[in-house]
């Protein structure tokens, strides 16, 4: 099968068992995607030694480990100190809408369902790892609903809101619109590094830490997703 890319995303799997563990990394390693998984895990102790040893790009972390049905989003919490370029994925048992909000707040940056097909989960990872956030239109749905209304209380009070520039508009309109950093590069004839940077100074002016936040931020001034 030829791959997609040459370039090659390291991953960790925590499950609960190591068989499952197993044939997840049997999934991946049979993909269109250049996966390597590294290590494999099904506890949280053995999450965060894997982390510290092998510093994977992507962490397929189950709600549900060894030790408890919260394990997964305590070795979350561990992992953005720990690692905080090491991005993660959380597999859930269903969409319950605590634990789809409990995965995003925690860190996550995309979640995938045990009722999704496993054919999907190798470009839900490659995806994660190169910006994207990973989720159904249910579940997005849902994070940037109680994000939009959040968000907008610190800008009601006697602070104005940030003024932004006319090129710090359109970037967060392209992240509102699901792009990557290098589709947003490609559209606006920028380099991936002045993407970032605009990414990072985005985030420090409007006190958000994530690309969720920024959609979530553009969804709240009424800003359509695309160019202005």
């Amino acid at each position: 099968m030829a791959k997609i890319s040459n370039d090659r995303i390291t991953v960790l799997i925590a499950e609960s068992n190591g068989v499952y563990c197993q044939l997840f990394a049997s999934a991946l390693a049979n993909s269109p995607y250049h996966i390597q998984v590294v290590t494999w895990a099904i506890d949280t102790a053995g999450v965060l030694d894997s982390i510290h040893q092998f510093e994977p790009d992507v962490a397929l972390i189950a709600g549900q480990l060894q030790g408890g049905p919260r394990e997964g989003f305590r070795a979350l919490a561990s992992i953005r100190k720990l690692q905080p370029k090491t991005r993660v994925v959380m597999l859930l048992n269903s969409a319950d809408d605590a634990q789809v909000i409990d995965a995003f707040r925690g860190g996550a940056r995309g979640v995938f369902l045990r009722s999704s097909s496993i054919e999907h989960l190798p470009k839900c990872l490659w995806s994660v790892c190169k910006g994207q956030v990973w989720a159904g239109s249910r579940e997005l749905d849902l994070v940037l609903d109680m994000l939009a209304r959040a968000l907008p209380l610190p800008l009601t009070n006697s602070n104005p809101a940030p003024v932004l520039t006319k090129r710090e508009e359109q970037v967060v309109r392209l992240v509102a619109a699901g792009l990557t950093n290098r589709e947003i590069s490609s559209e606006l004839s920028l380099s991936a590094h002045t993407v970032k940077n605009y990414l990072f100074r985005l985030y420090d002016k409007l006190g958000i830490s994530n690309r969720v936040e920024l959609a979530a931020y553009s969804i709240s001034r009424g800003w359509p997703s695309g160019i202005i």
